[in-house]
């Protein structure tokens, strides 16, 4: 490399002989020795020493890493605000998630005080907010749906003086407890255990597209599920596939019964809070902190339920009893686990994928990172331990997350602050909200759900970017919402993998060219890439396996325009017609030496074979001439596999058939690894047809193709 001061470039100037494989490796590259045997290598990775004993505890403990160094004067103030802020939100969304999660809402305050204050010690984001969330609270409340159901606990009234049928509601919700219990430590368990063996990277398998058209579908559950409480219509909850639509066909059937002050309780508070956010995003910057929507809607609803005793005069349904006091911790149910092992996967995954996705975005924010393993460990830590003090999964939530940042949260010591405010509600003041209208708590779901409902907008976005990330947004969203939100997971993860397959069934290809000057070789529907005379190079971008090899081998007999087979039969059929006999080619040679003329046979003889080789020509490729090299462009090629390999080998054969030299280029060394692995270089193949770069292969393809055409005149 050189810099011109004439032109003020960097200029690329290198002068080499041509490179194979062969060359590569007898004089140019040797692998390393290794120094350690692999025993030694074994005894140093499992080696215990007081370094990796530290570094083994500070992973596992990331509090040690930044609380020692705690700038005090710098942050504390900052996450004292940002801490009680978020602890004012984060206490009337567990009362309302808690709902969702079908059990009594003081287990949404449970659910929001112990894993928040587990998850300062072990969790590597300093800015996300752990506690209740929609979405896994809808996919908990399904499964107690499903495992309680209201019909089990309709129990004869024994006071009455007809034999009629009661609701135990006291027995159902502790079913529903113990359900909701049980799946939560099985949570807590399979992330753990995927953290404990490094299996953070299975979010990217939940690619951004499938969670976000999970959650609007999710958002779109959760809001028909609020409509009964919005409306004070008592209808039963659904679960399973199509409950979205049994449950909004059931609201609506029984709208006559409609509770006129809940609706208007409801649609006030709804009203509100909207207006609330409103102001908070159009003037976050102005407004030192937010205003707390939730908590003014909580407190003012409650003041205008006890005053005007809605629930006895009205028949507006309240939260009711809320325990004082924190429960002591039990054992779960393990006897329900066999049942719910499949929704802990559902919940586990999901709950991973939310928090991993808003950890990463306010780490690349504010300039940390975070580690996908360990937070799986963080999550299942949080999940499991808090399963024996009664509280459902969580995972982080993104309105309280984005509260807990915008107001200067700085580490998870807001965090901790927030848990303490819904602790101190817990033990000291929860009765407090026993008035609480659950219309008001519907209110909050609702509106906490319009950042999630604005993701239509992805629609128009990938329908301009990409149609395959559309339509895996639209498969998630609408199996999610047709078939429940567990087995919509399931068909959105596993079409998400068929467009893998579909990708790599369908890669890009094309015929390059050379860009005259400069090296570069790019497609051939550039104006100026020029094909080499004779040669024509294939660029394949996707592995070539079992699934695509038949394609690969199509797809370059189409794209080069030369089909060894097409070639091999014309070619018999045009000397069949045209070429004499051996007798009759032997009279006319006698003929033409006697009489030093030629005769009209033979004049007939060289324009038929004339014509034979115009054939030939013709149908081996347009462009210069008669096609006499193929280069193979494998520098995307990532890996291949023996159907692959076989195939390869089986189409250089069929183009030797007919003369035409086919070469590689562009392997990298762990392709060729994989090479030597199968025993492709046998036979036709060796080291000498593979080269580094397309300008070696092409450069040796001229210099034989020159070679050939010099022998041949020399012995005519």
């Amino acid at each position: 490399m050189e810099e011109e001061d004439s032109e003020s470039q960097l200029m690329y100037r290198i002068e080499r002989p041509v490179y194979d494989e062969a060359f590569l490796r007898s004089q140019l590259l040797h692998h390393r020795l290794k120094s350690t045997t692999l025993w030694k290598r074994l005894l140093k990775h499992f080696q215990c020493s007081s370094e990796k004993a530290k570094a083994t505890v500070l992973n596992f403990l990331p509090i040690l890493k930044w609380l020692p160094s705690y700038p005090v004067k710098q942050y504390l103030f900052s996450d004292v605000v940002s801490g009680l802020s978020t602890g004012v939100v984060q206490l009337p969304q567990g009362l309302a998630y808690a709902m969702l999660a079908a059990v009594p809402p003081v287990y949404g305050l449970y659910s929001s005080f112990y894993p928040v204050m587990l998850y300062m010690f072990f969790g590597t984001s300093r800015h996300i907010s752990i506690g209740t969330f929609a979405v896994i609270s809808l996919m908990i409340g399904g499964v107690a749906m499903r495992e309680a159901p209201d019909s089990m606990f309709y129990i004869l009234d024994a006071n009455g003086t007809n034999s009629s049928l009661i609701l135990d509601k006291t027995a159902r919700d502790t079913r529903r407890v113990q359900v909701a219990v049980v799946l939560t430590t099985l949570v807590g368990l399979i992330q753990l255990a995927f953290g404990l063996l490094r299996f953070g990277f299975v979010a990217i398998y939940l690619t951004e597209p499938l969670i976000r058209g999970f959650t609007t579908a999710a958002s779109i559950h959760v809001c028909v599920s609020q409509l009964k409480y919005l409306l004070g219509v008592r209808t039963r909850r659904f679960s399973g596939p199509l409950s979205a639509i049994y449950s909004f066909t059931a609201v609506v059937g029984d709208i006559t019964s409609t509770n006129v002050a809940t609706v208007i309780l409801g649609l006030v508070c709804l009203i509100v809070l909207y207006v609330i956010k409103d102001l908070n995003e159009r003037f976050k910057k102005k407004l030192p902190i937010p205003i707390p929507g939730e908590m003014v809607i909580v407190i003012v609803s409650t003041g205008i339920s006890y005053g005007l005793s809605l629930s006895s005069d009205y028949n507006v349904d309240v939260i009711g009893n809320i325990p004082t006091g924190l429960l002591p911790p039990t054992i779960p149910e393990f006897s329900l686990m066999p049942h719910l092992l499949a929704d802990s996967f559902a919940v586990a995954i999901v709950g991973f994928s939310m928090g991993i996705s808003l950890s990463k975005i306010f780490a690349l924010k504010h300039g940390y990172s975070v580690d996908g393993n360990q937070e799986l460990i963080a999550l299942g830590l949080c999940n499991f331990i808090s399963s024996f003090f009664q509280t459902f999964a969580i995972t982080c939530s993104m309105s309280r997350s984005l509260v807990q940042e915008s107001t200067g949260g700085k580490t998870q010591i807001a965090g901790l602050l927030s848990s303490i405010v819904v602790l101190l509600v817990i033990v000291a003041i929860g009765f407090v909200f026993q008035p609480l209208p659950q219309t008001a708590l519907a209110a909050i779901i609702i509106v906490n759900l319009v950042g999630m409902f604005k993701q239509f907008k992805d629609i128009s976005v990938l329908w301009r970017i990409s149609k395959i990330e559309l339509a895996i947004w639209l498969v998630a969203f609408v199996a999610s919402v047709l078939l429940g939100l567990d087995y919509g997971l399931l068909v959105a993860i596993t079409f998400a993998l068929m467009t893998v397959i579909y990708r790599t069934q369908s890669p890009e290809s094309a015929i390059l060219g050379h860009i005259p000057g400069t090296g570069l070789h790019f497609d051939v529907e550039y104006e100026e890439a020029v094909e080499y005379e004779g040669i024509k190079i294939f660029h394949f971008s996707s592995p070539i396996y079992f699934a695509n090899s038949d394609l690969y081998v199509t797809t370059l007999k189409e794209k080069t325009g030369v089909n060894p087979e097409l070639l091999q039969a014309k070619r018999k059929t045009l000397k069949k017609h045209s070429t004499p006999s051996l007798k009759r080619r032997a009279q006319l040679t006698e003929q033409s030496e006697t009489s030093n003329t030629l005769s009209p046979n033979h004049i007939l003889e060289e324009n038929g074979n004339s014509q034979v080789e115009d054939a030939l020509a013709s149908d081996s490729g347009e462009g210069f001439g008669p096609v006499h090299s193929i280069i193979l462009d494998w520098t995307l090629v990532c890996f291949i596999d023996s159907v692959g390999a076989k195939a390869i080998k089986q189409v250089i054969k069929e183009y030797a058939g007919v003369d035409i030299n086919v070469v590689i280029a562009g392997c990298s060394r762990i392709l060729l690894s994989q090479l030597d692995a199968l025993e492709f270089f046998t036979g036709l193949v060796t080291e000498q047809t593979v080269f580094p770069t397309i300008n070696d292969a092409v450069l040796r393809c001229q210099n034989s193709y020159w070679e050939a055409t010099q022998t041949v005149e020399s012995s005519v």
